[in-house]
């Protein structure tokens, strides 16, 4: 991976090349909390996906994540901040304008970034993320404490179970992710959201607990589409074929 200075903060991040016949469009990767661009979009297959509908594939480890700069102050992995990040590797990059597509926190990120850079925003992929946008903020706190506890086996709570497994297997800093969940959790407004102006596409899966509605989310922003991916979690459905499916044509018929 390469690196840049994200105004102060070092972030590692990967530019692909299309493979596929296609325009090279590029769009930009956000994975969600605890995972990694590897985790997220490598071992679930989309980055070979998307390359072969030939489009120029950047990812890269949110701060506090993966092979990016750990943080451990709450107010370091606001969403404003966060989405800012992404703007600086589009503009590191030379990038004035891509589809940007993120997965649960990765996806109240990219909401947040088309908000305040819309010009650089051609079309807005939401996946694992529905009204709790708006109503509520994801994960619970309990998930903070969770990564804080001293192991996995002090912990009996179901979700909170999950969460430190998943970030003990992907090899993450179990401080920086305590830090992260505290200070990411900004909804917007329904006001807000009705201001998106990309084209964009809600996709959730049809037994994700923590997401909230798709439908509901995609009903306030203007000329939203919903896609339910059927039978899956919140952790199955990132990589879900049908997902996949979803993107691609949407991408295909976006303007």
């Amino acid at each position: 991976m390469q690196t840049f200075d994200s105004d102060g903060v070092t972030i590692a991040y990967l530019d692909l090349a299309p493979t596929g016949a296609g325009g090279g469009d590029p769009i930009l990767l956000i994975h969600g909390f605890a995972s990694s661009h590897a985790v997220n979009w490598v071992n679930t297959q989309w980055t070979k996906t998307l390359t072969h509908a030939g489009r120029r594939v950047v990812l890269f480890d949110n701060r506090g994540h993966g092979r990016s700069q750990k943080l451990y102050d709450p107010q370091a992995y606001r969403s404003t901040v966060m989405a800012e990040d992404a703007r600086r590797l589009l503009d590191h990059l030379g990038i004035e304008r891509a589809d940007i597509m993120g997965y649960s926190m990765g996806a109240r990120i990219s909401a947040h970034l088309a908000l305040a850079h819309p010009g650089r925003v051609r079309s807005l992929l939401l996946g694992g993320l529905g009204i709790h946008l708006v109503e509520g903020v994801g994960l619970p706190l309990g998930i903070a404490d969770a990564m804080e506890a001293p192991s996995l086996a002090d912990l009996t709570d179901p979700m909170q179970r999950m969460f430190r497994a998943f970030a003990e297997s992907t090899g993450s800093d179990l401080r920086a992710l305590a830090a992260c969940i505290r200070g990411s959790r900004q909804t917007l407004t329904a006001e807000e959201v009705g201001r998106i102006a990309a084209p964009t596409l809600v996709s959730v899966g049809t037994r994700d607990d923590v997401a909230g509605s798709g439908p509901e989310l995609a009903a306030l922003i203007p000329g939203a589409e919903s896609f339910a991916i059927e039978g899956r979690d919140h952790n199955l459905a990132v990589g879900d074929r049908t997902h996949k499916q979803a993107v691609v044509a949407f991408l295909e018929h976006r303007p």
